[in-house]
C-alpha cells in the first residue's frame, strides 16, 4: 500500500513537504511522486538500508549522561527535506550578509569599538560578555575575519518564512553529518538523484580548505593545515576525524603540537614540522595554558603568542566568540545597518532583553507563554520552554534571571515548521529547524547548498538537538 498520505495532518503548522491544503509543494513533487508508488515493503526495506549504511559507515555521535559517554548511531530519517532553489537564493543571501556584517562587528570590537562610540550598543554588554577576550585587543587576522565558520539556525513560523534563531561562530559543530547525511540517501534513492536536480553539497571540504588555506601566514599553494581536537571523548570528535580526513588535514592534539620561537610546529616521527593553520576544535579558555585556563591538557602553551605575532593563523579567531553572545544576537540587525548600510535580508525572532527594565517586567509576567534563553550557552541547555514548563518551574527561573538578568534573553514560542518522519507503518510531522553552514574568507564568501535538517523526533516536541533525543534529515536544494 506504502504511505498513506492523505492521513497526514499538516493544519496546524507550516509543513515544509505538504501544503495545508494536502498537496506537495513544488519542490516536493517529484519526491512525494516517487514515495507514493514505493510498497511498504520497500520502504521498509530503504529505512533498514539506511540503518546498515550508518553502522557500515560508522556514524556516530556522544551523548553525555550519568552513565557515561555513550557512542550512538547517528539518529536520522530517510524522507527527504526540499527546499526551492529559488527561495534558497535569497537565503544564501541573507546568510552572507550576516556573516559580513559579524566579522566587521568583531573586528571593530577588538579595535576602534566605533559602534560603541557611537552607542549602537551599550558598551557595558559587550565588557562584561562571557565570551569577549581581552587578550585579543589590537590583532588584525589575515582580511580582518575573525569568524571564518559559521553555523546559523534557522527556523520558519506559520508564515512560511525563514527567521534565525542564533548564530554559532565559536566551534560550530554538525556539517559532516550534513555530508553524511547526504551519501546515505544517495543509497537509499539513488533513482531520484538520477531524476531531478538537486544542489551538491560534497564540495564543502574543498571550500573549508581553500578558506583555511587563504589564511595562511606563509604564501604556499598547500599550507600545512591541522585538526585541533579535544580527543576521541568529545562528542563531536567523529566530525573532528571527518573533516581531517576529508580536507586531507592532519588530526592533532594539543600534546601533538609544540611552540618554539613563537612559532608553532607539529610533532612527527621526522621531527617537528611547521604548521601554518590551526582550525581549532577547542573552545577559547583551553587553547593555551599559558594565557586562559592554566590547568588545561587541551591546548599549547605558547599558542596565542604565536597567533598574535602573525605566525600561525587560528580559525576560528580566539574572542569571535563575543558575537555568539545571545544578547549581541538582538542588536544583528542594527549592525548589519551600521557596518553594511543595508536592511537584513533575515529577520530575526523578536526577542526581549532582560537586561531592559521594561521588557524584564513583561519577561516575568508572561514566564509561562515564553521561551528564556541564557546568553552563552548551546545544545539547548539552560532554557526555560515557558509553555511545557510547571508553576514551581517559572518561578526558580524567575530567581534566575533576576539574578543576572544580562545572561537571558526570551522570545515567543515559535511554531516551528514540521516535515513528513517515517514512524513505523506511517508518516507523522516533527518539528525541524535548519542549519547551513558559511564559510567567510578574506576575498569570498560560501553557503552549503541546504544544510543540517535537525529533527525533534518526539511528538509535540520543540527540541531538535540530537544530545536530548534529535534526529536528522537530508536537506534538499531543488532546482524548479
Amino acid at each position: 500500500m506504502g504511505i498513506n498520505w492523505k492521513e497526514y495532518k499538516t493544519e496546524l503548522f507550516y509543513d515544509e513537504l505538504i501544503s495545508a491544503g494536502g498537496r506537495p509543494r513544488k519542490p516536493a513533487r517529484a519526491l512525494i511522486s516517487y514515495l507514493r508508488g514505493l510498497k511498504d515493503s520497500e520502504i521498509t526495506d530503504r529505512k533498514l538500508a539506511a540503518e546498515l549504511a550508518i553502522k557500515t559507515m560508522g556514524i556516530t555521535f556522544t551523548v553525555y549522561s550519568d552513565a557515561g559517554n555513550i557512542d550512538r548511531d547517528w539518529p536520522f530519517d530517510i524522507i527527504p527535506r526540499t527546499i526551492g532553489a529559488a527561495e534558497w537564493s535569497i537565503t544564501e543571501s541573507g546568510l552572507k550578509q550576516r556573516l559580513i556584517a559579524l566579522n566587521h562587528f568583531i573586528d571593530d570590537i577588538y579595535n576602534d569599538q566605533k559602534i560603541l562610540k557611537d552607542k549602537v550598543i551599550p558598551k557595558e554588554l559587550i565588557l562584561k560578555s562571557k565570551n569577549f577576550r581581552k587578550q585579543c585587543v589590537g590583532m588584525k587576522p589575515v582580511g580582518n575575519v575573525w569568524a571564518h565558520i559559521c553555523g546559523t539556525d534557522l527556523i520558519r513560523d506559520k508564515d512560511g518564512k525563514f527567521y534565525v534563531l542564533e548564530d554559532n561562530l565559536r566551534v560550530p559543530s554538525g556539517v559532516s553529518y550534513m555530508l553524511e547525511n547526504r551519501e546515505v540517501t544517495k543509497r537509499v534513492f539513488p533513482e531520484i538523484f538520477a531524476d531531478q536536480t538537486i544542489l551538491p553539497v560534497t564540495d564543502y571540504p574543498t571550500q573549508l580548505f581553500d578558506t583555511l588555506a587563504a589564511i595562511s601566514p606563509r604564501p604556499l599553494d598547500y599550507p600545512e593545515v591541522v585538526v585541533l581536537t579535544p580527543g576521541i571523548y568529545n562528542s563531536a570528535y567523529f566530525e573532528h576525524a571527518y573533516l581531517a580526513q576529508r580536507m586531507g588535514a592532519e588530526l592533532v592534539e594539543g600534546s601533538d603540537l609544540v611552540v618554539e620561537d613563537d612559532k608553532v610546529y607539529m610533532r612527527t616521527i621526522h621531527g617537528l614540522s611547521p604548521v601554518d593553520v590551526i582550525y581549532r576544535r577547542i573552545d577559547d579558555l583551553f587553547l593555551d595554558p599559558e594565557t586562559f585556563d592554566k590547568d588545561s591538557l587541551l591546548g599549547v602553551p605558547g599558542l596565542m603568542r604565536a597567533w598574535l605575532k602573525g605566525n600561525v593563523a587560528l580559525a576560528n579567531a580566539p574572542g569571535a566568540g563575543v558575537a555568539d553572545d545571545k544578547v549581541i544576537y538582538t542588536y544583528i540587525p542594527d549592525i548589519i545597518k551600521y557596518y553594511l548600510n543595508e536592511n537584513p535580508i533575515l529577520p530575526n525572532v523578536p526577542s526581549y532583553q532582560c537586561i531592559e527594565p521594561e521588557q524584564l517586567k513583561y519577561v516575568l509576567a508572561n514566564l509561562s507563554e515564553l521561551v528564556v534563553k541564557p546568553a552563552n550557552e548551546s545544545g539547548g541547555y539552560g532554557m526555560l520552554m515557558g509553555p511545557q514548563a510547571s508553576k514551581k518551574q517559572c518561578q526558580d527561573f524567575a530567581k534566575l534571571i533576576k539574578a543576572n538578568p544580562r545572561n537571558y534573553i526570551a522570545q515567543p514560542l515559535i511554531s516551528l515548521s514540521t516535515t513528513p518522519v517515517l514512524c513505523e507503518d506511517r508518516v507523522e510531522p516533527r518539528h525541524v529547524d535548519l542549519r547551513p553552514f558559511i564559510l567567510q574568507g578574506s576575498q569570498q564568501t560560501y553557503v552549503t547548498a541546504g544544510g543540517l535538517t535537525r529533527v525533534a523526533m518526539q511528538k509535540g516536541s520543540f527540541i531538535v538537538n540530537s544530545s536530548q533525543g534529535g534526529g536528522s534529515k537530508d536537506t534538499w536544494i531543488v532546482a524548479e
